[in-house]
């Protein structure tokens, strides 16, 4: 079924699905940013999609992403696309997993985010329970769920500096050192 669920979805929105793949029993369509909540939407509401159980929201830092290609296997491929139509190559994608329990089909949704330009929409407001995820995601990365409800961090202390898991991040960092009299006692 989910074979059919990325050819429906390219038949319903065509370039706003910029490419769509299998792996490893997945299906992925590579949704445009300014698309996404439309795309989600019809995910959730058509009655032939039933979208009804929100799964997972992540990130990959593509920085120095490279095919790989092993023994005997096909190369790794990622599709080339533009998210700002500038020929900027991006830096990162950020993944919806969604599921159908009606169908028993799942798909990843991505979006191409460029390291100049850390926006994608929320889709909290179409699944309540992508909040936190969206909110790890944005404390661990640094992308901005536009429309979240309570975008803030939620593992690091507002003073921390920086998004730990960017490839980039350096691991030896020293972060401010916070007291915290609330936790103290010293009211």
């Amino acid at each position: 079924m989910s074979q059919k669920t990325l050819d429906a979805l390219k038949a319903k929105f065509g370039d706003a699905i910029t490419a769509t793949e299998s792996q490893h029993g997945d299906e992925v369509a590579y949704v445009r940013r300014d698309k996404l909540t439309e795309v989600a939407t019809w995910l959730r509401d058509d009655r032939a999609m039933a979208f009804d159980m929100p799964v997972f929201v992540t990130c990959i830092d593509l920085l120095d992403w490279r095919p790989i290609k092993a023994p005997g296997q096909p190369s790794s491929t990622r599709p080339e696309w533009d998210p700002t139509g500038a020929g900027a190559t991006p830096r990162f994608e950020v993944c919806w997993q969604l599921r159908s329990l009606a169908h028993r089909h799942r798909l990843r949704l991505k979006v191409a985010v460029a390291e100049s330009d850390l926006k994608v929409p929320s889709l909290t407001p179409l699944w309540q329970a992508f909040g936190w995820q969206e909110r790890e995601t944005f404390d661990m990365y640094g992308i901005e769920f536009q429309g979240h409800h309570d975008l803030r961090r939620i593992y690091l202390y507002d003073e921390f500096i920086g998004h730990p898991l960017r490839k980039d991040y350096p691991k030896e960092k020293r972060q401010p050192l916070v007291r915290r009299s609330d936790l103290l006692g010293d009211h």
